[in-house]
């Protein structure tokens, strides 16, 4: 029985291809990505999954409340019997209902060496501060933003002449190999979480 992930997005979807081509190549073994759901209407992240055939469906959000909101796409991921979520670029903060409904079944991946540079514009954040490093998170999702515990990260060295747009290509192709690599290890359930601390099991 192939585990079933639902996806999230709100733009381009760049992090749902690179996961798509990872379930293809059997990189993610034994899964399938069964529904992409997006909060906005003309999401090329939408036209991209219609081209691999993959399900779709766009709840607009725009005037809901966050919980009324997140009730409607728990509808949708349930209808679809999804073992796993992965945040795709989706621009929402979720509510706790939604993360309540899924305990440590939600994913995200976030441009920035979490703890440090949550919210928007992490590369912005990094270079004002000037750190020598930067790089890339994926972790569980909690009702905070940026805040659940941590499964994989990649650290990416920061250029002298790095610009917002050069260091966020460099980290975009770390972000896609380590979310694949993430989503691997939660659907073999070969982890197990202490606290906030997410420890590798054979």
């Amino acid at each position: 029985m192939k585990k079933r992930i639902g996806v999230l997005l709100s733009g381009r979807g760049s992090n749902f291809e690179a996961l798509a081509e990872s379930v293809a190549a059997g990189r993610i073994p034994n899964a399938e990505i069964s529904i992409v759901i997006s909060n906005r209407e003309g999401a090329p992240g939408i036209e991209r999954a219609e081209s691999r055939g993959i399900g779709t469906r766009v709840i607009p959000s725009k005037g809901l409340e966050r919980e009324t909101y997140d009730r409607q796409v728990a509808a949708v991921l349930e209808e679809h019997k999804i073992d796993l979520i992965c945040l795709a670029g989706y621009m929402r903060l979720l509510s706790p209902y939604f993360v309540a409904k899924f305990p440590n079944r939600i994913l995200n991946i976030h441009p920035s060496l979490l703890p440090s540079f949550p919210g928007l514009e992490s590369q912005r954040q990094a270079l004002e501060y000037g750190v020598k490093v930067a790089g890339c998170t994926v972790h569980f999702v909690d009702e905070n933003l940026d805040a659940g515990p941590i499964i994989l990260q990649s650290v990416v060295p920061v250029k002298d002449d790095d610009t917002e747009e050069s260091l966020n290509a460099r980290i975009l192709k770390e972000e896609h190999r380590i979310y694949s690599e993430a989503v691997r290890i939660v659907l073999e359930g070969k982890y197990k979480i202490e606290g906030r601390r997410v420890l590798r099991t054979n």
